[in-house]
Order: structure tokens, then C-alpha cells, then sequence
């Protein structure tokens, strides 16, 4: 288990991932045009593709803003131009290193929601990340009994009515993290296992149904992007050397 995580610290220089560190990144996805413009011309040409299908303008710039950034992000960890990076997706859309091949290369996940956008990596670790920004016609117990095990139903009800929402999205974020570090996607029951999810408390994998051990194998981490998201690391192994960074038109 960890606590949350509150420092977001912007490097004067790109910072190196060592074997036992773990570095997340914020983004805003709101960038101006120069900034667009410089992410779009690191896109492939699929990836310019998927950004032409959108039909607003915002849309479109923030689908450019979150793939590029994971590009110079990971360009500056691989000494390798953004543009030349190549993906490859499992069966259940998780992304990797098309280039990567041994147990310690490095591994990344990211989310994004609203106007924020997360960035996890780290080497030879399994990994997820989600961010969500709070809405309070999202957080209801209907929705948390159709997809929450029974016991983080009723630690949802024991909530007081101003912490639910809160609770809610403490739940669901560490539930879609470790998920995205399995790398199996909404394949994988969520109902299966238990997260803790009481505001102020820890975040932690509590049990799962399959495996009585799986738990204590797993970290939770609690990040804080900002005002109004909620948001979630989870990794395989002991908690991690985690570090935090603000990303701001780094472009290599």
C-alpha cells in the first residue's frame, strides 16, 4: 500500500529511470498551437489518422497532445527521436515497446481525462495507471453495485453522503489500474476483487477471488493531478522509488 502522492516536480533537465524507480508525469492537455503542431509532426501516420477522425477541434488537439506527449516523454528516456518509437498492442489494447524485448525494458501506461493526462513508466515492472474527474451523476451506488465486489458495496453505503463521490472514484480508479497493470482490460471481473477506497486511508489491493496470496504481490499508489480528479498507480512488486513530474512543451 502508499499514500498519496502530492509533490509534482518540473525537471530542469529529462530525469533517468533507474531499475528500482517508478516516474509518473502529468500533462495538461490544453496546449497551445506551436505545442500542437510540434506533437503532430512526431505522430505516425495512423496515429494522425485516429486524430483526423474527430469531429471537434478539442478533441482532436487533446487525442494530439496525449499521444504526443508519451512520445517525447519516452523519446528522452530511450535517447530516441519521439517520432521513430513504435508501438505494439496485447490482445486487450494495452501498449508496449514494439522494440522492447528482455524482462527489464521499460514499460509505461497512461490515462487521461478530461483536460489531464498521466504518464507511468518503469523497467521490468507491470504497471497501470487511471485519472477520472469527479462527476457526481457518474458516482452512483447502481453503478457501484453493477461493477464494485460486495464488500466495496458496503464500504461505499458506510460512507457519509459527502465523501461518496470521493469514495467512488478512490474505488474505480485503483479497480482500472489494476486491471491496465494485469493488462487484461474490463476482460478481467472487476467484481473479483476488493480495493480499499475510504478517503484518507491508504490505497491498497485487499484481496482477490482467484488467489488468497495475489494481493500482497501488488502496490496501490493514490496520486493527486489536481483539483476535482482522482487518480491511481498500481504495480507489481514492493511500493516503488516514485517519483512525480510536470510536463511542460518539452518538446525534444
Amino acid at each position: 500500500m502508499a499514500s498519496r502522492q502530492e509533490v509534482w516536480q518540473r525537471a530542469a533537465q529529462r530525469p533517468g529511470l533507474t531499475d528500482s524507480a517508478v516516474h509518473v508525469w502529468r500533462a495538461s492537455l490544453n496546449q497551445g498551437a506551436s505545442t500542437v503542431r510540434a506533437l503532430f509532426d512526431t505522430l505516425t501516420p495512423d496515429e494522425r489518422e485516429r486524430a483526423a477522425r474527430f469531429h471537434f477541434r478539442k478533441d482532436r488537439e487533446h487525442f494530439i497532445v496525449a499521444r504526443g506527449v508519451l512520445r517525447d516523454i519516452l523519446g528522452g528516456y530511450l535517447d530516441t527521436p519521439p517520432a521513430l518509437i513504435r508501438f505494439s498492442y496485447n490482445q486487450y489494447g494495452k501498449p508496449a515497446l514494439a522494440q522492447a524485448g528482455d524482462a527489464e525494458a521499460l514499460r509505461f501506461n497512461l490515462s487521461h481525462a478530461h483536460e489531464v493526462a498521466l504518464y507511468a513508466f518503469a523497467r521490468g515492472r507491470d504497471l497501470g495507471l487511471d485519472v477520472e474527474f469527479m462527476r457526481d451523476d457518474f458516482a452512483s451506488l447502481e453503478i457501484a453495485e453493477r461493477f464494485f465486489s460486495p464488500d466495496e458495496v458496503s464500504t461505499l453505503r458506510a460512507q457519509p453522503a459527502a465523501r461518496q463521490t470521493l469514495a467512488f472514484f478512490n474505488c474505480w480508479t485503483r479497480k482500472e489500474a489494476f486491471i491496465k497493470a494485469l493488462g487484461e482490460g474490463l476482460s478481467h471481473p472487476l467484481d473479483r476483487f476488493s480495493v480499499s477506497l475510504v478517503p484518507g486511508e491508504p490505497a491498497a489491493l485487499l484481496s482477490t477471488a482467484d488467489d488468497r496470496h495475489e494481493a500482497a504481490r501488488w502496490s496501490l499508489v493514490e496520486l493527486a493531478p489536481g483539483a476535482g480528479y482522482v487518480a491511481a498507480l498500481a504495480l507489481r512488486g514492493a511500493a516503488p522509488e516514485l517519483s512525480c513530474w510536470d510536463w511542460h512543451d518539452q518538446i525534444r
